[in-house]
């Protein structure tokens, strides 16, 4: 039967952004029409949090830090988040999933990041965190501290992507002012929280379910995603093959992962044939043992392209097949390269437009188991009383 799915009994989806950086990315994900998720801010700092577009926004600690902001100290920013331990439950209870996003190094997200997500994973929520490490020159202690803090997530989120700041150099020129650079900081948070809301909330002939990134990326090891985009005559095999050589994947092959997720996306004149042979290409790089599970997805904007999204889990890992055994396995940390952009699409559409599009709206029958086939100096967490004695 094909039918549009209840809008209530979809998956829920949303997306914390906890201090300055995580509140710029947020801001951004907001102004870049990311659909399907709902949006809050959690900062120290209440000043950041007025210029916040989050509909939900949470001051964290006020009688701690008195909205100041967290003077760079993770233990702070960890008794804020603390404090408000009841808001932050209120406003994450329901959710099916979390992605949380924070700028490490500094003292709110470094030190409320991890009780958040200790508060998803009582929740029940599958948590995924995509934070930034601090630029080399910003010094060794805040290096050692964002170490520390990514460490504590490391025990508590089920997958985590780590984006080192000090590669974001290459991905502009050496004239690039620091607000430009934080901004393609801000487009790696987007593109790495859409490529996985995307498999779940884009329409497609065969869809991809929250049950189908749950089982994915709840199991065990290490998380990795790519994304391909090709077009031409051979467009499929190409994107796949552009998808497990991306360089999110390029310090460990995709060979003997337990689990994969795979989504197809082009126009709705799409050939059966293209689908088989781009999930073949990955069936056969994979293994035999691997669990996949695949979607297609109908984008009329794609033109001429192709693209392929691959998130493959249990990499170097024993993978556990058992709910409540996946629920205690957790992912590894793991550096985003300077090239991330460069096979990922401008997602500047709305996916609501997007579907009026689209050619066979409906939601699609489900297939599973497919076995063998506004940048602030705020980004520093920089509290608003030192901002003023700069000023």
């Amino acid at each position: 039967m094909f039918t549009y799915v209840d809008s209530e009994k979809s998956a829920k989806i949303k997306v914390i952004g906890v201090g300055g950086a995580g509140g710029n990315a947020i801001n951004n994900m907001i102004a870049s029409n990311l659909q399907g998720v709902k949006f809050i801010a959690a900062n120290t700092d209440a000043q950041a949090l007025e210029h916040s577009k989050a509909p939900l926004r949470i001051q964290l600690g006020e009688s701690v830090t008195e909205g100041l902001g967290a003077g760079a100290n993770p233990q702070i920013g960890r008794d804020a988040a603390l404090e408000n331990e009841e808001d932050l439950k209120h406003a994450l209870a329901d959710s099916h999933m979390v992605f949380i996003t924070a700028g490490f190094g500094g003292g709110t997200g470094t030190g409320a990041a991890p009780v958040i997500a200790e508060i998803c994973k009582d929740l029940g929520a599958l948590t995924v965190a995509v934070v930034t490490r601090p630029f080399s020159f910003e010094g060794k202690k805040r290096s050692k501290m964002a170490e520390e803090g990514i460490e504590a997530l490391k025990k508590v989120v089920d997958t985590a992507i780590t984006i080192p700041n000090d590669r974001l150099r290459g991905l502009a020129s050496k004239k690039a002012t620091l607000m430009e650079m934080f901004v393609r900081a801000d487009e790696i948070l987007l593109h790495s929280v859409k490529g996985i809301t995307d498999l779940i909330m884009m329409p497609g002939v065969v869809n991809l379910d929250f049950a189908d990134v749950r089982t994915t990326m709840a199991k065990a090891g290490m998380a990795l995603m790519g994304i391909g985009i090709s077009s031409g005559e051979n467009r499929a095999v190409e994107a796949a093959e552009k998808a497990i050589s991306h360089p999110l994947l390029e310090d460990v092959p995709i060979t003997g992962a337990k689990g994969v997720l795979m989504n197809i996306t082009a126009t709705s004149d799409m050939e059966f044939e293209e689908v088989a042979e781009a999930s073949e290409y990955i069936h056969k790089e994979v293994g035999e043992e691997a669990e996949i599970f695949w979607g297609t997805s109908v984008d009329d904007n794609m033109g001429e392209e192709m693209r392929v999204t691959v998130i493959a889990t249990g990499i170097g890992e024993e993978a556990e097949t058992g709910n409540k055994l996946a629920r205690s396995l957790r992912g590894k940390i793991r550096d985003i390269g300077p090239d991330e952009l460069d096979n990922i699409v401008d997602y500047d559409e709305p996916t609501f437009i997007r579907q009026k599009k689209a050619v066979g709206e409906s939601s699609g029958a489900i297939y599973r188991g497919n076995d063998g086939g506004m940048v602030t100096e705020s980004e520093l967490d920089v509290p608003t009383f030192l901002r003023r004695k700069a000023d």
